[in-house]
């Protein structure tokens, strides 16, 4: 490019400079309009084009000042617009960088190496070169910005350290670096930049502080998680991440045994701000700890609805912000709530697990309309999701209809299931083969093949018919005895602890079959052929301690005393001493079906059978 001296005596850098500072305010004037957008996008295809002609000449000391500010400013609009950070503005950096190294001749080799050993030049020449040393710490605040972005700490702890003059290598506290960086004040007359870099410091102090503490709270390093936390809340903290600041101190303090606190912070996160569905989870989880049902379901209730309001863009301030810093959502984080249809789950489960059966039939039905009508219904879900898959729900909504009364609408929604399982079938015995040589997991389709019937069964029983009962719940054996062989069940359950819980969940469901068949068999005065469904529930499921009492019931009707009394004295000798066994989380449908067959008074059965024991020795 040719310049000359103009009648005003404006030189070429007076004309980029004049260009930079319109382009900065333009882009600092645009908002959230279509209009407004696509003058910040103008903006940064403005900035393109100046730094394209500043970099296509030689690279010169008087013009770094004002080239490293537009890279700065082309790289921090870049990145807002984009909503995060890509290679492209490494890159930028990193010419940046080879362009200072030009001016003193020491580029040559170096065009190889990475941009931590460029950095280290760079910082190494910068005493020599003063005029530079702002433009230079914006620049290192933006690459900070990217290396915590991208979780690269060792490298922007080596950074900060190079920053604040120390070679010492050592592991420094990186909270402490960042506080410890001390950016030059900007000069009244430097060109207009979109953020300076105290401001770029600012923002990752914050950042950091927020991650660090939300690390330390997932791990369960609670004080340490308090402490960062609450610097994050006393630093320059946005209103959206105060809101997360907040609950994650909520979270903290109610796992510290401290509720009061707890709800104070969590209706400060309520008042700060619109996104209310991490505080309201979070508020559930208290109400629940504190045994407080009525305030936890309402708790979920209000949190459905939130998850269901579309959330309110806010106008882009075109700077690098602390959200732009924060990693993905981790599932494990107490401020994951998950999807609309997540919360209805929960909120689901957690009525039918507290007994309001009506309620929770409701939200069951309510939530698999919601997942079967979606534009795009996956039916078999990854078990790497969290919470339960398609059929699952169907198991756990049927079981919810059925303790609500409501034992025709159960039959439906098993027919509806079991049309979308039982084709698969045939196809599972290659998959046992696997899963017992341990190169695929343990199949899952059987186990709800088999929990429907066993479902249907109880339904008819409800319905007072009782040989439909007996033939669901023989079916359901039948299913889990041949479609499942019990050496490969064990086979697959040995690999892994996945493995374990789904042989828990199958020997418990053939003891439920069993149990449940056995009952029908008493109520209609079959004791001979209950004692044989009760004696093998007992061998097959031997931790189902249910099982031996509805067997001494039976062996007590049937007369035979020294076999009820020697199961008497084993499970007088269970209840006095300590429980054994590796006991494995169970699915919810199951779970609450074993709660239905189980003995109402185990102790008052107990002791009944002692008294009537004492009399016939009496006599």
């Amino acid at each position: 490019m040719f310049c000359q001296t103009t009648p005003l005596g404006s030189s070429c850098l007076d004309l980029w400079r004049e260009k930079n500072d319109r382009l900065v305010r333009q882009a600092k004037n645009s908002g959230l309009t279509l209009r407004r957008q696509q003058l910040a996008q103008d903006a940064l295809e403005g900035l393109r084009g100046l730094l394209h002609s500043l970099q296509g000449l030689p690279a010169a000391v008087p013009v770094l000042p004002l080239e490293l500010t537009v890279t700065c400013n082309f790289i921090i609009l870049r990145a807002s617009l984009a909503q995060g950070f890509t290679e492209d503005q490494a890159q930028d950096i990193q010419q940046g960088l080879e362009r200072v190294l030009e001016t003193q001749e020491q580029l040559g080799p170096r065009l190889e190496q990475g941009l931590k050993e460029l950095w280290d030049c760079v910082l190494r020449v910068s005493s020599l070169l003063p005029e530079l040393l702002s433009a230079l710490h914006r620049l290192a605040g933006l690459q900070a910005a990217l290396w915590l972005s991208a979780d690269r700490l060792g490298d922007l702890a080596l950074l900060l350290e190079t920053l604040n003059g120390s070679q010492s290598g050592a592991s420094e506290d990186l909270l402490l670096l960042l506080k410890t960086w001390s950016p030059p004040a900007e000069e009244l007359d430097a060109p207009l930049t979109l953020q300076d870099a105290q401001g770029l410091k600012d923002v990752l102090l914050t950042a950091f502080a927020y991650r660090q503490g939300l690390q330390e709270l997932i791990t369960g390093n609670l004080d340490r998680a308090l402490s960062s936390l609450h610097e994050v809340a006393s630093g320059l903290c946005p209103r959206p991440v105060l809101v997360q600041v907040y609950t994650a101190l909520g979270s903290c303090h109610r796992k510290m045994g401290n509720p009061q606190r707890a709800l104070l912070y969590l209706v400060a996160a309520l008042k700060e701000g619109s996104a209310w569905g991490p505080p309201l989870l979070e508020a559930s989880r208290l109400y629940q700890q504190l045994g407080d049902t009525t305030a936890e379901l309402e708790s979920l209730e209000l949190l459905v609805e939130a998850l269901n309001v579309p959330c309110r863009s806010k106008a882009p301030q075109f700077l690098i912000e602390v959200e732009l810093l924060l990693p993905p959502p981790d599932p494990a984080s107490p401020l994951h709530c998950g999807t609309r249809s997540q919360a209805k789950h929960v909120l689901a489960s957690r009525c039918l697990q507290t007994g309001r059966a009506e309620d929770a039939a409701e939200h069951y039905l309510d939530l698999l309309a919601l997942l079967l009508d979606s534009s795009e219904p996956r039916f078999f879900l990854p078990r790497s999701r969290p919470g339960p898959c398609m059929p699952e729900l169907f198991l756990e909504a049927a079981v919810a209809l059925i303790q609500a009364g409501r034992a025709q609408d159960a039959l439906t929604l098993c027919e509806e299931l079991l049309s979308r399982t039982s084709s698969l079938l045939p196809k599972i015995s290659r998959l046992w083969e696997d899963a017992r040589k341990g190169t695929k997991e343990l199949p899952y389709c059987p186990l709800w093949v088999s929990a429907t019937h066993l479902l249907q069964g109880q339904a008819w029983v409800q319905l007072g018919a009782p040989k439909m009962a007996v033939s669901e719940f023989s079916r359901c054996l039948e299913l889990l005895f041949r479609a499942i062989p019990e050496d490969k069940g064990q086979g697959a359950a040995s690999n892994c602890e996945q493995g374990c819980k789904s042989d828990a969940a199958l020997q418990q469901l053939r003891a439920a079959a069993l149990i449940s068949r056995g009952l029908e068999w008493v109520a209609s005065g079959q004791d001979t052929k209950a004692l044989q469904d009760f004696l093998l529930a007992v061998q097959i499921c031997p931790g189902n301690r249910d099982t031996y009492f509805h067997l001494l019931q039976t062996l007590r009707r049937l007369d035979r005393r020294d076999e009820a009394t020697a199961l008497w004295r084993r499970l007088e000798a269970q209840t006095k001493g300590p429980q054994e066994g590796a006991i494995w989380s169970l699915p919810l449908y199951l779970e609450s079906y074993l709660s239905w067959i189980g003995p109402s008074d185990r102790e008052a059965l107990l002791e009944e059978f002692q008294t009537s024991l004492l009399e016939s020795c009496d006599l």
